[in-house]
């Protein structure tokens, strides 16, 4: 865990997969044939704050839902990255468009198609409902699940770990 936390310094990206990491995975169909989600408060106050604090936050899915774009804009998150199936091509497309070095993102998934990108990057992150082969790559599993505030925790640790938490009124915890 020691190791982790001190990663945690070099961290100035977070990733993020949504089915599973910003969702628990369900998928509510609507007779329109909209699949709708549904996404944690607490993880969102974290992402905003994540962005206020100038953290480039990243969301790369196969997921299409437009609804998740606008939720997540509605956030100050501006690099969505939808019907993102070779997600391994884009994260390597945004690193090199943004001049990021590996060993600085965070990215939290839960299945396998985050499984390549999880190889590659600096700290590897996983929910606790992660399917074993990303637990078994991943240098944190959070003690929350997918949905249920992990993205919050891996947010909340990077930045009290960097000095940049606070509780809204410009308080540094």
């Amino acid at each position: 865990m020691e190791n982790f936390k001190i990663k945690l310094n070099r961290i100035t990206t977070f990733i993020f997969d949504v089915d599973g990491v910003l969702t628990d995975g369900s998928v509510t169909l609507m007779p329109d044939g909209e699949q709708v989600r549904t996404m944690n408060i607490k993880d969102g106050y974290a992402l905003q704050l994540a962005v206020k604090q100038g953290y480039r936050v990243v969301i790369i899915s196969g997921g299409k839902s437009e609804m998740v774009r606008k939720r997540l804009n509605g956030l100050g998150i501006t690099d969505v990255y939808l019907g993102a199936h070779a997600k391994l091509d884009t994260y390597k497309e945004y690193l090199e468009i943004y001049n990021v070095n590996p060993d600085e993102v965070l990215y939290m998934g839960d299945d396998l198609p985050d499984y390549e990108v999880m190889k590659q990057i600096g700290v590897p992150t996983c929910p606790a409902d992660a399917v074993q082969e990303i637990k078994g790559i991943s240098i944190y599993v959070s003690h929350h699940n997918g949905g249920r505030g992990a993205v919050r925790d891996v947010i909340e640790q990077v930045m009290k770990v960097q000095g940049k938490w606070t509780h809204g009124d410009g308080f540094v915890w």
